[in-house]
């Protein structure tokens, strides 16, 4: 190893292997218990697509039936092992400045079979198409990050009311409408419950916009700072006034505005103009409307601000500016471990190959974290990344090389099964309408 590297490749062995003991409980037959080791360690290689073709191809297997029973019909839970994953995170992540991020990303996806999916508004495309969307939880602190929980998105009318799709999808009976805040509710929950130790939680304006969320969140003494938009009307003299929030960012003077870096970015701070409005209502509170204003293109961004006890400006910015935190993992989710790769349509193999793929992201996490804390600062150097963490991971511990037989045979494996599929297409195509 290269003298002054924080990489210790028998550590990193030990973790990938311990990723596995973690979860291996879960599982009562041998069998599914390896294919998921398996399925992990190739959601972690460079594999193009992380699909249970190539999983398997890659686990040597002979075909991709172990990895799909895995996902379809193995008796194991993907929320104990969702329960696994956020406990080891928290082991390595738990700070007392961690935040809770909530977020929802979207899976474009082709026609109307998979579950919870319908034309709806996804950040992924930046506009309507067909997806699924689902809302995620992380954890966030000084020394890390990752994800610790995951909530289907299940619309009201095309899903939750209608029992045959319900029943092709798979979805529990005790499953009913929840709303994206509403779900976020349910994780917080469970994480705080679980011993995550969070004094905040943020969100985009989806959450922020919730009653009830923030209702929950005062309820349970847990600090918030969630975005609203600018036509959000807040109190001000003591309660006595409504105003539009965009209104009060307007008249707020220029020597009001405080310069302020809400973490470092990929080009260096994120350096804003902030301001922050009391909106207390009554005596005794800690609340605050928080104005973002960035530099250069006078660009504003308001945030709903709620704390059990007083906090100052510059913890309000730090818990502002993680939120990216979570759209960077879901980046790296999709482009590091295939979060986004799946093939499955269902309710159980839905959750059990995002399960999977957090476990795999948890891995390069927990890798990333260790390594950083070794490593001596250096100012020629950035800090490791687990994109770079990933790379080092298939070079130096889990090289894989695939003899020409092998390789032959899924070969034609895969074009015998490709035959059947298009003749099966031909014909339902060529089968006579009904009349």
């Amino acid at each position: 190893m290269a003298v002054g590297h924080s990489v210790d490749p028998v550590r990193w062995r030990a973790v990938l292997d311990t990723a596995a003991d973690r979860i291996a409980s879960r599982f009562s037959r041998a069998e599914p218990r390896q294919t998921a080791a398996a399925f992990v360690e190739g959601l972690l290689s460079t594999l193009e697509r992380k699909t249970c073709w190539s999983l398997a191809e890659r686990a040597g297997l002979a075909d991709p039936q172990p990895m799909q029973r895995l996902l379809r019909t193995a008796v194991w839970e993907a929320d104990h092992v969702r329960d696994d994953v956020r406990e080891w995170l928290v082991e390595h992540l738990a700070h007392s400045d961690g935040v809770l991020v909530v977020d929802e990303t979207g899976f474009l996806k082709k026609g109307n079979g998979s579950v919870g999916v319908q034309r709806q508004y996804t950040g992924t495309a930046g506009r309507i198409e067909n997806s699924q969307v689902a809302v995620f939880l992380a954890y966030c602190s000084p020394r890390g990050r990752g994800l610790i929980d995951r909530r289907i998105y299940l619309p009201e009318g095309t899903w939750c009311a209608q029992p045959t799709r319900r029943t092709t999808a798979g979805i529990p009976k005790q499953i009913r409408f929840a709303t994206k805040p509403a779900l976020a509710t349910q994780m917080i929950t469970d994480a705080i419950q679980a011993g995550a130790p969070a004094g905040w939680v943020t969100g985009d304006e989806v959450y922020g916009a919730d009653p009830d969320l923030r209702a929950w969140l005062e309820n349970n003494q847990i600090g918030y700072v969630l975005a609203v938009a600018c036509d959000r009307r807040v109190a001000v003299n003591d309660g006595r006034t409504l105003v539009r929030a965009d209104e009060l960012a307007a008249r707020i003077p220029h020597r009001e505005w405080q310069l302020h870096s809400c973490g470092p970015g990929a080009k260096g701070p994120r350096d804003y103009l902030w301001a922050w409005i009391t909106t207390a209502t009554a005596p005794g509170e800690h609340r605050w409307l928080l104005i973002r204003r960035h530099r250069t293109t006078g660009e504003l961004a308001f945030y709903l601000c709620w704390s059990p006890h007083p906090v100052p400006l510059h913890t309000l910015v730090r818990v502002a500016g993680t939120r990216w935190s979570i759209e960077e993992l879901f980046q790296t989710g999709k482009g590091q471990v295939g979060l986004d790769h799946y093939q499955v349509r269902g309710w159980t193999g839905w959750h059990r190959f995002i399960t999977l793929a957090m476990l795999a992201l948890a891995v390069l996490t927990i890798l990333t974290a260790i390594s950083v804390e070794a490593e001596p600062a250096d100012a020629d150097l950035i800090t490791l990344t687990v994109a770079e963490t990933r790379r080092l991971l298939n070079i130096l511990i889990t090289t894989h090389t695939t003899d020409s037989d092998h390789a032959l045979r899924w070969s034609l494996w895969r074009r015998k099964s490709q035959a059947r599929a298009r003749r099966s297409h031909y014909a339902r195509r060529s089968a006579p309408l009904p009349k």
